[in-house]
């Protein structure tokens, strides 16, 4: 079963998000747990964290279906010590309200090297990060989100992912999330049949599709390798249609949230129902 939704907002607080989604027919939503632009938020109240559960059951959503998404401030690769501390308490906070909400994903970008250090030793600090979250928390999964290679992100690489896997201590609170547009940025095609199937088999050789926890689904803006994260709504871009259709026919796909990010929010439910008709088709 494909579990189709939206980054959906948070406005008003956490505890709206389950009806955002349910209102664009989602059948899984992604969301922020606090201003992604600040350090800095007031804990959840109880009443909040009520709220929010009782939400996720009345509009019929569990924790499988949530795949939460941590500050875009957090840099874990940061090379200068002060700044890495800063984002490593972040990422705590984060996880730690992922638990607090009886959710059981975060979602993150690995990190940036800043030009700094080398992509080795960067991918040794992120991993330090998530070992030392681990330590601090009790079940949080952290989901890594492969990136476009734009600048000096990390995580552009199947083989990256797999050494921030390799790295971490504990294997069963470590995952990742594939976005179709920074993979494709990156330089993994998926236009065609036969694109599609060598970059997900090199994905499964790699990485192993047993760590895959989620997805986001972005055509792209710019075109095959550029390393540039632009996303683009689902057939309006240089990905093309027939990429997302292959992947709703794929069972290795199901019962992982596949969370749209694409710019024109207001044709998400178009978007969704698309899918979920592709997927119930194959």
């Amino acid at each position: 079963m494909k579990k189709i939704g939206a980054h959906v907002s948070i406005s008003g607080g956490v505890q709206n998000a389950p009806k955002n989604a349910y209102t664009i027919g989602a059948t899984a939503f992604a969301m922020f747990l606090k201003n992604q632009r600040q350090w800095n938020a007031k804990p959840f109240d109880e009443a909040t964290i009520i709220a929010f559960k009782s939400e996720m059951q009345k509009y019929g959503y569990t924790a499988d279906d949530v795949l939460p998404h941590d500050s875009y401030l957090i840099n874990l690769g940061s090379p200068d010590k002060f700044a890495r501390a800063k984002s490593l308490n972040a990422f705590i906070d984060e996880a730690l309200r992922v638990e607090e909400l009886g959710l059981k994903l975060l979602n993150f970008h690995p990190g940036s090297h800043l030009n700094e250090t080398t992509e080795d030793e960067c991918l040794k600090l992120i991993a330090e990060c998530i070992n030392e979250t681990i330590s601090n928390t009790k079940s949080a999964v952290f989901v890594i989100e492969n990136t476009a290679g734009q600048g000096s992100n990390m995580g552009f690489k199947f083989e990256q992912l797999s050494k921030l896997i390799e790295l971490t201590d504990d294997k069963t609170r470590i995952g990742v999330c594939i976005d179709t547009c920074h993979a494709f940025a990156a330089g993994y095609d998926m236009r065609t049949l036969e694109s599609f199937n060598a970059t997900f088999d090199e994905f499964d050789k790699i990485v192993g599709f047993k760590y895959l926890r989620g997805m986001h689904i972005n055509d792209s803006k710019t075109p095959f390798a550029t390393k540039k994260d632009r996303h683009e709504n689902l057939g309006m871009g240089a990905i093309g249609i027939n990429a997302f259709e292959l992947l709703m026919a794929d069972k290795r796909f199901d019962n992982i949230p596949l969370i749209l990010e694409t710019p024109n929010e207001e044709i998400w439910s178009e978007e969704i129902a698309k899918l979920s008709a592709l997927a119930k088709s194959s």
